[in-house]
């Protein structure tokens, strides 16, 4: 009886001081996050097509170009879809580099530079860049957070028990960044 009594009154401290809804509220804060870049890379993919459109329509020419930000944008879709971080950050790189070569080529066409509908899709898209690394800072802090949140004790010993995992940071590792894109203008 006496046993029943202490457990009624120890064990509701016990579970409080646990952590599972401090790491219940850090992982939603995760996933908020990675939702925010998944948001802002998507509308980068969206910008880019108007873009690489708008300059299309002006440099035929550069089909090289155009058919590595095609490919470079797919790649940001899918890794948007498939949701991993690594993944995002490593295609979000290669559509970076993809773009400095579409950007090299624009410098070519001063008619390009000079259209309207060319500078402001130029505007939108460096918000968005803006967009994306606070996005990108804002999950890497949810998930320092977190993760530090899971490795100390008791917290520990609840994340065990409930299965909670280290997350992964928005980094791009290094197959990301492979060389700069090459434009010849000799053709």
């Amino acid at each position: 009886m006496r046993m029943r009594s202490f457990l009624s009154v120890v064990l509701p401290f016990a579970l409080v001081g646990c952590g599972y809804n401090t790491i219940q509220t850090y992982d939603e804060a995760v996933n908020q996050g990675k939702q925010q870049i998944e948001v802002q890379l998507q509308r980068r993919v969206d910008l880019i097509g108007n873009l690489v459109e708008t300059v299309k329509g002006q440099a035929k020419q550069e089909l090289e170009v155009f058919t590595q930000v095609a490919q470079a944008r797919a790649g940001l879709t899918s890794a948007i879809q498939k949701g991993d971080p690594r993944g995002m950050a490593d295609a979000n790189e290669q559509l970076s580099t993809a773009v400095r070569g579409l950007n090299i080529a624009v410098e070519a066409y001063p008619q390009i530079k000079s259209d309207a509908a060319f500078l402001r899709l130029q505007d939108e898209l460096t918000g968005t860049e803006n967009r994306v690394a606070t996005a990108r800072t804002d999950y890497n802090e949810a998930v320092k957070t977190y993760n530090t949140y899971i490795r100390v004790f008791p917290q520990v010993v609840t994340a065990k028990v409930t299965g909670a995992k280290a997350r992964e940071y928005f980094e791009a590792t290094a197959a990301a960044t492979g060389d700069a894109p090459k434009v010849d203008f000799s053709k």
